[in-house]
């Protein structure tokens, strides 16, 4: 059976150690806070190893963000071990050593899960998700118990070693991204690993295994179970990381993005030439650009640019279905559109705050007649609210470019510039405008407009 076609049973994992002399992997590549973990860990007389992508990036001869460690100390022993020490997670138990804003992850070895029905320590749903797992176990089970076989690979603070159990520098070396065991049965215990499987293939220029992909595409919907504050802290990881293009094109090539962004996914098209599609390309394309030259990204920023269009068409819907006014269906649906999406990712309330300010200055944006424009330029959020301007004149063209070329002109111009453009603006506003006779009394109220007057 062809390497590349084959899934790798848990059962038939073999431990190959590799030693220190036999691979790259050099102390000075660890950071000194991971180091100090280590040899504490080993000096209590308990088994400790780098472990995960820290292993796999020094491997690659890539700089690891993180450094994870896997002990068989208990999360309580380990806290105390440390002063600096904190244990989180209820799902899964970990231990966070703190170095002022540096933390070190230590996990205790996961063993297999009890079939008994009282186990307290484990919990599956009826799809097979694990909703607990606390079991612990020896660093043999540990190992089958991991995703991937890239991150599966210990590295042993003993002896400086490397301990692959699943294949992994095999896998390293040749570019390919597998799991560890069956993979409807790996992708079912946990969902998000269908997500980390694209953004391991992006992130490190590699191909998903032909089995490991197989299911991707018909489980993509048990997302929809996963907790959706898990799920903001995944799509930030994958939008966010400098690859956020390519990441979004594998994602919906698996359905993977449909399931994160129902709202986003209605507006595609084969083409993919939709106004919603050019500004995800934009968005996306914009957003890597930034991480690669380390300036700060407001996640607030991007989801206000992917959700635009869908704000936009349920607006125009609700104003001709309810006969209510564009810009009080503009409110209704910036409302809907938002309480829809936080079902499936958590967006924090600091960040859908600004989300909603950056889209009511669009419609402001319009208004520049009197002292509305200079009061626009002094918003909080105005610098936002007009690179998602830009982008949207990239993508209609014509009246909203022209409207970005003012507002670009009028924030280079000086106080007596600004008060130029807007008599300008005041005069053609006149002229299109007739006045209107002042009637007596209190104004009449218009009565709606009905679904069969549309």
């Amino acid at each position: 059976m062809n390497r590349d076609s084959k899934t790798r049973a848990i059962e038939d994992l073999k431990l190959e150690v590799i030693p220190r002399k036999a691979h790259g992997i050099s102390r000075k590549g660890i950071s000194e806070n991971a180091l100090k973990v280590l040899y504490r860990l080993h000096k209590a007389g308990f088994e400790a190893y780098l472990v995960g992508g820290g292993v796999r990036d020094l491997l690659l001869g890539r700089e690891p963000k993180d450094f994870d460690i896997a002990t068989d100390a208990t999360p309580d022993e380990v806290k105390k071990l440390f002063r600096n020490c904190r244990l989180i997670g209820r799902r899964f138990r970990l231990a966070h050593i703190l170095f002022g804003r540096d933390v070190i992850e230590v996990a205790t070895f996961r063993g297999h899960h009890g079939k008994g029905e009282k186990d307290k320590q484990t919990a599956r749903s009826e799809d097979g998700m694990l909703l607990r797992d606390n079991v612990y176990g020896t660093i043999d089970e540990d190992a089958q118990r991991r995703d991937f076989t890239v991150n599966g690979l210990y590295y042993n603070i003993a002896d400086f070693s490397i301990r692959d159990y699943a294949g992994g520098l095999d896998d390293l070396n040749n570019r390919v991204i597998r799991l560890i065991g069956d993979p409807e049965t790996r992708y079912r215990e946990d969902p998000v690993r269908m997500l980390r499987a694209v953004r391991f293939a992006v992130k490190l220029d590699m191909t998903i295994n032909s089995a490991t992909a197989a299911p991707i595409i018909e489980l993509a919907p048990l997302l929809q179970d996963i907790p959706a504050a898990r799920m903001f802290e995944e799509s930030l990881k994958l939008l966010q990381s400098g690859q956020g293009v390519a990441t979004y094109q594998m994602l919906r090539e698996y359905n993977l993005f449909q399931q994160l962004f129902p709202a986003v996914a209605a507006h595609f098209t084969e083409t993919q030439t939709s106004q919603t599609e050019q500004m995800l390309e934009q968005v996306l394309r914009s957003t890597d650009k930034r991480v690669v030259n380390e300036q700060r990204i407001n996640p607030a920023f991007l989801f206000a640019a992917m959700l635009w269009y869908p704000l936009v068409t349920r607006a125009e819907e609700m104003a001709f279905e309810s006969g209510l006014s564009y810009y009080d269906a503009f409110m209704v649906a910036a409302s809907d559109i938002v309480d829809e999406q936080v079902k499936t990712i958590a967006i924090p309330r600091r960040f859908t705050a600004m989300i909603r300010e950056v889209w009511q200055l669009q419609m402001r944006m319009t208004r520049r007649t009197g002292a509305r424009a200079f009061k626009t330029l002094d918003e909080k959020k105005f610098r936002a609210a007009f690179d998602l301007l830009e982008m949207r004149g990239a993508v209609e063209g014509e009246e909203t470019e022209a409207l970005c070329a003012w507002w670009r002109d009028f924030q280079r111009a000086d106080q007596s510039g600004r008060q130029k453009m807007v008599r300008a603006i005041n005069k053609a506003h006149n002229t299109r405008k007739p006045k209107s006779r002042r009637r007596k009394g209190p104004p009449r109220r218009r009565k709606p407009q009905s679904n069969s007057d549309a």
